[in-house]
Order: structure tokens, then sequence, then C-alpha cells
């Protein structure tokens, strides 16, 4: 397939720039994915839309600050963005401006953290190794700002804004952002229907805003992300399966972790490791039966998910009538329930 036949055309004013006040106050759109049928609400209809042998999936993984300003030792500003924490204080990081990033380099952030370059790794990222007095994560939480993705021009005042309320394990340079709908009072509710709640772990890396570069899509090169799938909730999904009820993904990065940890069977099995998986219209859901997420870039690899999960036409449709009823787009935008 052709990357042109994902592209639709948005109008700039539909970027949403800041979040909601209220978290579940955003428009939700459902779609049929069996016959294209869309229809419009709000994010909390949505507990009318489950079933008590439903089982709904969530990333529990925190963004951390990410974005971090310093200096050169031999002069000059540094930006480092933290993608991977190798252990032992070493991070793969991106460093701007790349240029002067040289190895055994010095960098210095304020009076309570330094760090050297120690190697250069494939795609031009660097590894760094920090050196520090006390926590790590508590340093990082006071120097650093959240990495919001490039399309959000705004400052983010308040940095929870960008946490889904069950965020847990720390490592993710991006939110997954279907997540950020939900307040504990909705998913309080969904549990007193009798619904299951399971938790999967992936880290969102800056790679989930990577452009397909090549024309046909099959030879585009998935970025890697972490994952992990514990073994109490691969028996709270498969359970769930065993009654009949839906796996519903809440966004793609739930997708990629429950259809990387997919049995035969349409069962998951329970596992930790690196996913690459690339989904796009041809592939064969073997857990995923329903999905909850935003609305996402032109051309990009998750409009390609949804719509292997949903079909193509159907999708840009929807898109289209999302377009025209001024629906809020990207990260901080509004929800599409595809069922």
């Amino acid at each position: 397939m052709d990357k042109r036949d994902f592209y639709f055309d948005l109008p700039k004013e539909l970027i949403a720039q800041r979040p909601l006040e209220n978290r579940a106050a955003s428009r939700l759109l459902t779609l049929d994915k069996h016959t294209g049928a869309v229809g419009h609400g709000h994010f909390p209809d949505i507990l009318d839309m489950l079933t008590p042998a439903d089982c709904i999936v969530i990333n529990n993984t925190k963004v951390i600050p990410a974005r971090m300003m310093g200096q050169r030792a031999e002069g000059g500003e540094v930006e480092l963005l933290l993608l991977n924490n190798k252990g032992d204080d070493v991070w793969e990081v991106l460093v701007r401006p790349g240029k002067w990033a040289k190895i055994g380099q010095k960098l210095s952030f304020g009076d309570i953290l330094s760090a050297e370059i120690i190697d250069i790794v494939d795609g031009g990222n660097r590894l760094v190794r920090f050196t520090y007095d006390g926590i790590f994560e508590e340093i990082l939480d006071q120097l650093g700002e959240m990495p919001l993705p490039p399309y959000i021009t705004e400052k983010l005042e308040d940095k929870d804004r960008y946490q889904t309320v069950y965020a847990k394990e720390s490592g993710s340079a991006a939110a997954p952002t279907a997540g950020l709908h939900f307040t504990q009072e909705l998913l309080d509710k969904i549990r007193q229907k009798g619904v299951s709640i399971a938790y999967v772990t992936l880290h969102v890396g800056l790679g989930t805003f990577r452009p397909v570069k090549a024309d046909k899509i099959e030879d585009h090169e998935m970025h890697s992300e972490f994952y992990v799938l514990e073994p109490s909730q691969a028996d709270i999904i498969n359970a769930a399966r065993a009654v009949g009820g839906r796996v519903i993904a809440i966004g793609t990065t739930s997708v990629r972790t429950l259809e990387s940890c997919a049995t035969d069977n349409g069962l998951v099995a329970a596992n930790s490791g690196y996913t690459g998986i690339f989904i796009y219209p041809g592939y064969r859901f073997r857990v995923v039966d329903g999905l909850v997420t935003n609305f996402h870039l032109p051309e990009s690899t998750l409009i390609m998910l949804v719509s292997a999960l949903a079909g193509r036409e159907n999708i840009l449709a929807a898109y289209n009538e999302a377009i025209q009823e001024k629906y809020r787009f990207f990260s901080f935008g509004d929800a599409m329930f595809i069922r």
C-alpha cells in the first residue's frame, strides 16, 4: 500500500493545543468497524457501550520529564531527550545540536547533574552516563520538562495533565494519550458495572511520531518499544475471552502489546521484551476486538493501525466527519471508540 492512501487534510485550528479542564469532557466518536456507521457523544458514554463480560486493557506507563537543557563544557547550550534507560546510569538520548556531541564530551545540568557522552549508536543517538548525588528520578523531576509532541506549541502548565490517572511505571517519552480521557471516577464506574480492567506496560518512544518516509508502507522500518504483560494480567484478559467478552484496548500502545503477546488461539501469554510490530491493513488481529483511541496524524503508522482494525475507507470517512463536526485532534484532542 502507498502511504498517500492514508492522507487527509486537517485544518490547523483543529489540533488541540491544551487539555480540557475536565479529562472526561472530551467528545467521543463511535465507529462500527463492520458497517462504518458513526455516532457522536461524549467520553463518559463509553460506560453504556461496555458489557460486564468485557475487558478493557490500559497502559500504565508513566511519562518522564525527559527533555533537559544543559551546557557543554566547551560552552554553548545542549538539549537532551532521554529515550531508553540502559541501566547503571547510562541512557540512550537524542542530542541537539548533534554535530557537537562527540564521544568524551562533558555536559552539565545546573549544579546537581553532569553527564559524559560515551558512545554513538545507530541512528545518531548517543549514550550518556550521568553522575549525580541523590535519586535520579527526583533530580529529573526538578530539571526536566515533558517532551510534548512537535505539533503542540503551547507550554504545558501542569505536568500531570500529560499523565494518565493510572500512570505507574516510569519510562515513556510520550503519553499513551487515549488514556488521558479517563478519570478515577469513570474507572470506578466501569469496575462497578462488572467490566474487568487489565494493565499492560509499554514505554512509548519518540518513534511513535516518526514519519513514514517510504512510499510503500511495507518498506517502513518500525520503531521498537519495551513492553511487559504480567501473568496476573494475562489471566484477566484470557478470562474475559473465555466467557465471550470483548478485549478492548485503550490506545494503540495497548494494541501493540496485546498483539505482540497473542497466541494462535486468540489468548495472550505473559511476556516482556521489545516489540517492533507494525500493524497495517491486511493484519489479522488475534486478540483485540475494539479500540479506544485519539485521532492520529495523516500518513502515520497509527492511522495505519486503526485502519487495519476498522478498514481504511471507514476510518477516512469517520475522520472527514470528525473534521466537519470540528472534533479536536491528536494528543490533547477528542476520542474515538472503534467497536
